[in-house]
This record gives C-alpha cells, structure tokens and sequence, in this order.
C-alpha cells in the first residue's frame, strides 16, 4: 500500500536523534507512517511500518520462520548445494537412483504440492533431501516445520504437564494446519495406541484437506499401519520414492524395498 511521507505522529522528531545517526527523511526516525486512501489523502487513523523498517523486518520473519521450523543448527546445513548423489562407492544403478531422489526434492521444494515420501536404509540421504526442502522453502521466507516423529510425539505428551508454556489442542494445531510439514523418521515412534491413533488424526487431517507434506521412512507401506499407508499411496495425492543407496556411513547394503505401487512409482 502506499504510504504518505509524512510521519506518524508519535512524539518522535528527527531532534530527537541525539546519537547523529542518519534519519530516514519519510517517517523522521519513527519507524511508522499513515498509509494513503484510495483518494490519495493520509490516512490518519492507522499508521504501518515505513519503508526503512522493511529490512529489519524481513530479518525479523526471517528468524521466526527458523525458530518454526524446528530446523537444528546441523539439519540447517543440509542443503541442495552440498546433497552428494555421485558418491564414487555407488554402483550406476544406485547413482542413478539418488539423483533420481534429489530431482524429486528439489521440484517438490519449488512448488510444494501433494505428498512426497521417501523411503530407504538409515543414512541413504532421506533425511538430508528432506531437510534441503526445508532450508530452500525458508529461503524463500515461507513456513514449513520439520520433526522427528517420535519427537512429535514426546512434544504432545509435554502438553499435558501443567507447566507446559502451550496447550494440547494449540500443539496439535499448529501442526496438522502448518502450511508444509516434514515427518522424519516416521515409524520409529513406539506403536502404542495412544502414538498410533494421533498420527492417524494428523494424518487423516492434512489428508482430508491436502496439505503438503514430505516423510521419510525405513518402513515398506506394508509395515506402515493401513489406515495411514492407503493415504501414503492415494495415485492422486502422494508421491512414494524407494532410495535404494545404502548407508553412506558404513555402505551398509538396503535390505529393503518399497510396498505397494503409487501414483509416481520410481525406483
């Protein structure tokens, strides 16, 4: 919106800079100015952050983005740009597959829609394409949350302490309504009822109003519980991709491959 060039009027002048410090000439140091009417005309009875504040507010969202994100300093380095699908110890078709993986992520982080779900062994790259497509999307200043699932779980329970800082049913909404969730580690949680029923609930409800969401597995579809795994493989929804590289930190071999088909099947 356009804003009028005079300051808000909030008893702040360009005298009042006893420091000598460079004024802005728009809002005179108040950081705040009257947004004009359609008419043209200073609307007085509102003011908005002027021009001079839009740096320190991105930087601002910025942080608060990352802080949402649950990103931790490490996964926060997992990027595109350091993602290695040329690993010399690879054969073709495991090569192949893992720059199959990253072209997936990476159009999935452009234009995040639908599901994406990654399956393979511990330490064939799941975790760091889904951590890329969290670190591109905040980039881009917008909203994804990454988290482990048994963490998920163990930050509900949290809720129900008396000395929680945040209810249950805020918990729990904020992250079935978040514009883009990641779930690493899914299936690793303990498979009590009370774990099972909540991640159908989070499940079912960013299945029922298509929210954007990106697993990783070691599971096969078939270990995966079947009121969850026929969402996982809906052909007009998820995208299910097997990485069949082994463990880069001891080339252990995968001993498993995926389940069932799915809309885009890749292997």
């Amino acid at each position: 919106m356009p804003t009028n060039t005079l300051r808000a009027d909030t008893g702040i002048s360009s005298k009042d800079n006893q420091g000598g410090e460079e004024v802005c000439p728009i809002c005179k140091g108040a950081g705040l100015v009257h947004p004009l009417l359609a008419a043209g005309q200073p609307d007085f009875s509102r003011v908005i952050p002027c021009e001079c504040q839009k740096e320190e507010l991105e930087k601002k969202k910025l942080q608060y983005l990352q802080e949402y994100s649950n990103l931790s300093s490490l996964l926060r380095k997992m990027t595109f740009d350091d993602f290695d699908y040329k690993r010399l110890n690879l054969s073709l078709e495991q090569r192949q597959n893992l720059r199959k993986a990253f072209d997936i992520a990476k159009d999935f982080a452009c234009s995040p829609e639908g599901w994406l779900v990654f399956q393979g062994v511990n330490g064939c790259g799941k975790t760091h394409l889904a951590a890329a497509i969290a670190n591109h999307r905040l980039g881009q200043t917008k909203p994804v949350l990454f988290i482990v699932t048994p963490d998920l779980l163990d930050h509900l329970r949290s809720t129900f302490n008396p000395d929680s800082k945040i209810s249950y049913d805020d918990f729990f909404e904020t992250v079935k309504q978040c514009p883009l969730l990641i779930l690493d580690d899914f299936g690793e949680q303990s498979a009590t009822p009370w774990a099972q029923e909540k991640l159908y609930q989070l499940i079912n409800y960013r299945y029922n109003a298509r929210l954007p969401m990106v697993v990783t597995t070691c599971l096969t579809l078939d270990e995966i519980e079947s009121r969850i795994s026929s969402r996982m493989v809906d052909p007009k929804l998820s995208t299910v991709f097997n990485i069949i590289a082994p463990d880069y930190r001891g080339d252990i071999e995968p001993v498993r491959q995926a389940g069932r088909s799915s809309r885009k099947r890749y292997s």
